[in-house]
């Protein structure tokens, strides 16, 4: 309130901004779509995320990323996805690299391999569950070596 009264106020231009947001290398938005009235039978392989919203028949080949089943989605075909969300049907075997999510008003009628597995209230799934632990084959190999190699170990034992 004590302000000498030279002052006056000027209206300071508003700072420039230069952030500049940096674009992810892989954005959500950069998917293929197949929309509702799309029909593909065959084999469906990319190297990109896919929306499906229509129907397929076949085989989905996305190793490396997601696919993701819309709600007018209807697929009939093994899926082989990094990432696999359903929100509409299937009828197929999956299996997913990381993670299956199943939303509530989808449907799976298959065999699913993966590492997690998510299915919501509401979610059908008709099939066998294989959860995989994240740990490499060969660490599992030694395992069953070792396991070999103890047995005449405790034989040995027990005989003498």
């Amino acid at each position: 309130m004590l302000q000498s009264p030279d002052q006056k106020y000027s209206p300071i231009a508003a700072p420039t901004n230069s952030y500049t947001p940096v674009k992810p290398a892989t954005s959500p938005t950069d998917q293929a779509h197949i929309g509702r009235t799309l029909v593909i039978k065959g084999e469906v392989e990319g190297a990109e995320s896919i929306f499906i919203d229509g129907r397929i028949e076949g085989t989905i080949h996305f190793p490396g990323h997601r696919v993701t089943i819309g709600r007018n989605g209807n697929v009939a075909a093994n899926i082989i996805a990094k990432e696999v969300v359903i929100m509409g049907k299937v009828q197929g075997n999956v299996d997913c690299a990381d993670r299956l999510d199943i939303r509530n008003e989808g449907l799976l009628t298959g065999d699913v391999v993966t590492l997690r597995i998510s299915v919501e209230e509401g979610a059908i799934l008709k099939g066998g569950v294989e959860v995989r632990n994240s740990e490499k084959k060969d660490q599992k190999v030694q395992t069953q070596d070792t396991a070999k190699q103890e047995v005449p170990k405790t034989m040995a034992a027990a005989s003498s």
